[in-house]
């Protein structure tokens, strides 16, 4: 189920922007802080004891810390592909207690069969380019009675930016995202059990496109498309896209930017399926 170019997702370019990002990225992260609380506070709902925990995609640590709050007995591991946002992870104290954080892709987990009891991911496997791969490695990853949990982004995410962009230029601005039945069957092919699937809208409101952009880079979710265009935007072409983004306006005189949210989780049962890759253990790369 591999996105075929050039809307597969340039992953140096992923890893390069979220460095850049890191050091500005809490303070502009209002949606997808809000998502992961969101996500945190579904696992009140499920009876789990995990020992050990994999927050997949773990950014600044939002997550991490979340899950060590609720589950203090577990071994708790933190994964991102930015080493930046690992150190900025790494920054927490008091009850944080040095948890382990290892700089790799989550299309590619280096760790053994059956390690984990949790797997959390919270807005990361939009980034990943094939949902097969991606899921059979947290399946191979999680233990017999494991639970993965999970959020991402749905193709209607920024569909405003996407259409003022697109009365501008023919190139692709806004990173291309699954569908939900998609990411559910791939649930299914990679041999998850009782995948549970739902979707939320949240609406971003701003004064001006501009600021929504500053916002995107920010947080390093800028266009990481092998599609997407290599030249510079232009005043002119900033200035169109913006007059094409302003009949969206709503009554309240301010401009919507609009994320589909997709929440998923899925069981394993029996057991783990066979390693695809050699296990190469936990590598801690940054530690407080």
């Amino acid at each position: 189920m591999t996105d075929p170019s050039p809307y597969r997702v340039d992953k140096q370019r992923v890893r390069a922007t979220f460095d850049r990002a890191a050091p500005s990225y809490d303070e502009a992260a209002v949606l997808q802080k809000e998502v992961c609380s969101r996500l945190l506070e579904r696992l009140a709902w499920i009876r789990l004891q995990p020992a050990w925990v994999l927050d997949a995609g773990t950014g600044t640590g939002q997550g991490l810390r979340g899950l060590r709050q609720r589950y203090r007995r577990a071994r708790a591991v933190g994964l991102d592909l930015s080493p930046s946002m690992l150190r900025q992870a790494g920054k927490g104290g008091g009850w944080w207690r040095k948890p382990g954080l290892v700089c790799a892709d989550v299309e590619a987990l280096p760790f053994a069969d059956a390690r984990f009891d949790l797997i959390f991911s919270s807005l990361t496997i939009q980034w990943c380019n094939d949902l097969d791969r991606t899921f059979a490695g947290f399946r191979r990853v999680l233990a017999p009675g494991g639970l993965l949990m999970f959020t991402t982004l749905g193709p209607d995410t920024l569909h405003e930016l996407r259409s003022a962009w697109g009365a501008v230029d023919g190139h692709a601005h806004v990173n291309a995202f699954f569908d939900m039945h998609d990411v559910g069957d791939a649930l299914v092919r990679a041999g998850f059990a009782d995948p549970v699937m739902d979707v939320e809208r949240i609406t971003v409101t701003y004064p001006r496109m501009g600021r929504l952009m500053r916002d995107l880079q920010a947080i390093g979710a800028t266009n990481a498309l092998l599609g997407r265009g290599r030249g510079l935007t232009t005043p002119s072409r900033l200035r169109a896209a913006e007059a094409a983004y302003e009949p969206f306006r709503n009554a309240q005189g301010v401009l919507p930017a609009t994320y589909e949210v997709i929440y998923g989780h899925a069981w394993v049962t029996g057991a783990p399926a066979p390693s695809p890759m050699p296990a190469r253990g936990v590598i801690p790369i940054a530690r407080k």
